[in-house]
């Protein structure tokens, strides 16, 4: 046994197993940290926005917040995931098929330890969801007793070998081993140089398959028991509900008819009834969302989409005025002026000063009292004062009562508050953005402008026509950047805002932040947290469909 095992580190193959195993060491260090502290926060955010969670674990609530905080959108984001997980694997499908038309390979022999060690990544998640709660539960053991390392190393050592546990381990291991098993068997018996790919991929395939169907039922699972509640209740349906479950139904019956019109395009048999099979399968759950499911769900949280309401104004009052003044003062710092340099370095101060200090300033400025800096200079110019940052009207509001002009309450637009921070974001960014742009004109040669000139263009044709379809990378650049950061917009504003101004200040950030530290409703936020992520990634993929088609790369 030995000989054969000294054997398999001897000559060429044994060299490769070297190599292989050398490079998965050096790779094991970096691998376990973005785990730990990238993959695992995530992962567990997931698992405490699921349950009851007030400082310690409470009871499992499924997706009862997701649906408290954007209605019946709670059930789409879930199904929107698991069809992203289905896209991967099918995704992963169409790769490892073209790999092995170009290398003439049959990936299929392959497909069995693929399966199988995909099976055996989702078992380990199994097992750390099942150990999970048994971790924790160590918190509750050690209230009112003496901490000690002992003692913690003993309910650690209790938690691991609890018997669910300890079964969820056995069983993720075994199905490893039969997984590595295969791979060792078929690797030996039919050789091919591709083995790796096509094994780490249907790995792949088999993972993100298992996801997006656990996915799938446990959001079905949700929604029916949603409905049998609503049902035991007597509530009524509502048109929001109707419509959440017809769009899915819709969106399956379009991925049932493009799988079919994949699947007659098949040349094979077995392609045929795997895709007719799935396609089927795919129909039968778009006629239960749309005619078989009764709708009903309760309001969603008032205090999120006063929230989001707060960021849209946020967003469509900052970034236009941001991104457009950084376009006129960098186009003119990059003309041939005296003292370019110390103009530069002065509209890039506001960027690098520190946040908490410049917005503690702007608070004092724009300070509600009569007493306060820009007061008194209203005063000086025969105006009266206003309130400010303690204002919670809306701008559009205050005109409309200056003039006497009555104005519904949809119309009111950003309160003065919110345009007082809105200032401060564009004060800020504006240096950032224009350093960033003059970049952007630097890299546009010369000769382009001087030829236009010849050509009797005048200053704003060239400026229209050919310096803005140049700099186009650069504005989608700083477009997309500004987006998402005022989505994830907190310092400035958890500092500059005031009671009196009743929450018209709170951005989508700033309502999580207050729901996670001030309610210590752990759970909950962090499902508005996941709900602020779906919706960034929504609009970064809408601004790069939208604005990225029509960026010019030189």
């Amino acid at each position: 046994m030995l000989s054969k095992f000294h054997t398999l580190w001897r000559g060429k193959k044994g060299r490769q197993w070297r190599e292989y195993l050398t490079a998965y060491l050096m790779l094991a260090p970096s691998v376990s940290l973005i785990f730990l502290f990238g993959i695992f926060p995530v992962l567990f955010a997931v698992y405490v926005s699921l349950h009851r969670w007030r400082i310690r674990m409470g009871k499992f609530l499924g997706l009862r917040h997701y649906v408290r905080a954007v209605e019946s959108l709670g059930f789409v984001l879930f199904f929107a995931t698991a069809l992203a997980f289905l896209f991967v694997a099918w995704r992963i499908m169409q790769r490892i098929r073209a790999e092995a038309q170009q290398a003439a390979d049959n990936p299929w022999p392959w497909l069995a330890p693929g399966t199988v060690l995909g099976a055996a990544g989702l078992l380990w998640m199994r097992y750390g969801v099942v150990l999970l709660p048994q971790i924790l539960a160590i918190a509750d053991k050690a209230v009112g007793r003496q901490r000690t390392q002992s003692l913690f190393r003993r309910w650690l050592w209790e938690a691991l070998t609890e018997p669910g546990v300890l079964q969820a381990f056995y069983l993720a291991l075994a199905v490893t081993g039969v997984g590595l098993a295969l791979w060792f068997v078929l690797q030996r018996a039919r050789p091919s140089g591709l083995h790796n790919f096509f094994v780490f991929q249907w790995a792949n395939v088999a993972f993100f398959f298992g996801a997006g169907v656990i996915t799938a039922l446990f959001t079905y699972s949700q929604l029916r028991e949603t409905v049998q509640k609503a049902i035991e209740e007597g509530k009524p349906p509502t048109i929001g509900f109707h419509f959440v479950l017809i769009t899915i139904g819709l969106i399956l019956f379009f991925a049932a008819w493009k799988l079919w019109q994949s699947a007659v395009a098949s040349l094979s048999d077995k392609a045929f009834a795997i895709k007719g099979l799935a396609a089927l399968f795919l129909l039968v759950g778009g006629w239960i969302f749309v005619a078989e499911l009764p709708p009903i769900i309760e309001a969603g949280d008032p205090d999120l989409w006063r929230g989001l309401v707060v960021t849209i104004y946020y967003a469509v009052g900052t970034v236009p005025f941001q991104l457009g003044i950084a376009l006129v003062l960098s186009y003119l710092l990059f003309q041939n002026i005296k003292g370019r340099e110390f103009f530069r370095v002065l509209y890039f101060l506001p960027y690098i000063t520190p946040t908490v200090a410049s917005a503690a300033v702007f608070r004092l400025l724009f300070i509600g009292h009569p007493s306060g800096l820009v007061n008194r200079f209203l005063r000086l110019v025969g105006l009266p004062p206003l309130k400010w940052l303690w204002e919670p009207r809306g701008v559009f509001r205050l005109i409309a009562d200056g003039l006497g002009v009555h104005l519904p309450s949809w119309a009111a637009g950003p309160s003065l508050a919110l345009v007082v921070i809105i200032i401060y974001s564009i004060w800020t960014y504006v240096g950032y953005d224009t350093v960033i742009y003059l970049a952007g004109l630097g890299n546009i040669p010369n000769e382009i402008n001087e030829a236009a000139e010849i050509d009797g263009a005048s200053q704003w044709q060239i400026f229209r026509h050919i310096t803005l379809p140049l700099l186009s990378p650069t504005t989608y650049f700083l477009s997309l950047i500004a987006i998402i950061g005022t989505f994830k917009a907190f310092n400035h504003i958890y500092v500059m805002r005031e009671t009196e101004a009743l929450k018209t200040v709170n951005t989508f950030s700033v309502v999580i932040f207050d729901t996670f530290f001030t309610d210590t409703r752990y759970g909950y936020a962090s499902a508005m947290a996941f709900v602020l992520f779906a919706i960034i990634l929504t609009l970064t993929y809408i601004n790069n469909k939208v604005q990225g088609s029509r960026v010019f790369y030189q």
